[in-house]
């Protein structure tokens, strides 16, 4: 009976308000302990931020354990990717760095506290699932937009070779070439010279950069947000259907 009512205080906790931005601000705290150690500091101060981070790596500790006890199925709670990805980042923090080999890793390592926004915010991780969901259909248009850079590197190397092998030597440097092109990072440099030689160039950048720059660019984020729009859906089903459910436990018996 007392582990219970102990397990539903845990809950109320777990799923308090204010908790949680407890929780998002003290990995902001960790982000920001993270940017501080990256300046020369006051050797002072070096003893209190040892202890904030000290203070950082046992709330996150303590999170995590809150988080697997009001789990109902703990079997399943290393199903759920980003439960893994936070445990993982709390052991890692936990592995004294001053003295070991693998100081330096360890300290990379836990840069990667700032990621566990992610987790904690429900936002964020809904447009990170978009975006990795929306991987596989994004590598069909990259596939199509290396066969179009690949092509017209190959006419750019043929053509534009003799007025300027810096930028058009091989296809290697001419797919260089135009991806300082599509990324519009002086361009209109590239498009002047062989201009001067071949006055209808200017069609050839054009028509490259309207295909990759407007159509491909843009069939990318119509794909990241239709997986968004799935996800958000996907969501709101969830969220109807354990609305269904704590209102079929409330009209039982009691």
């Amino acid at each position: 009976m007392y582990a219970s009512q102990l397990k539903n205080s845990l809950l109320r906790l777990h799923n308090n308000k204010i908790f949680e931005f407890s929780v998002i601000g003290v990995i902001i705290l960790s982000s920001l302990l993270i940017g501080v150690k990256t300046y020369d500091i006051n050797p002072n101060y070096l003893l209190l931020l040892e202890i904030l981070d000290i203070g950082v790596t046992i709330f996150f500790l303590t999170e995590i354990c809150l988080r697997f006890i009001t789990t109902v199925n703990k079997k399943r709670f290393f199903h759920n990717a980003w439960n893994v990805f936070d445990t993982f980042i709390v052991i890692v923090s936990l592995i004294p760095v001053d003295q070991s080999e693998y100081a330096l890793l360890a300290r990379l390592i836990r840069i990667f506290r700032v990621l566990r926004l992610i987790s904690a915010i429900p936002e964020l991780r809904l447009l990170v699932n978009a975006l990795i969901k929306a991987l596989p259909s994004m590598g069909y248009v990259l596939l199509l937009m290396f066969i179009l850079f690949y092509i017209y590197a190959a006419i750019g190397s043929f053509i534009f070779e003799s007025i300027n092998p810096t930028l058009w030597g091989d296809i290697a440097i001419a797919m260089l070439t135009l991806f300082r092109v599509v990324t519009f990072e002086d361009w209109t440099d590239v498009m002047y010279e062989t201009m001067k030689v071949h006055p209808w160039s200017w069609a050839y950048y054009l028509s490259f950069i309207f295909f990759n720059a407007f159509v491909f660019l843009n069939m990318m984020i119509g794909i990241v947000i239709d997986k968004m729009q799935q996800e958000h859906n996907n969501e709101e089903d969830i969220s109807q259907r354990l609305k269904r459910i704590e209102e079929k436990l409330d009209q039982l018996p009691r």
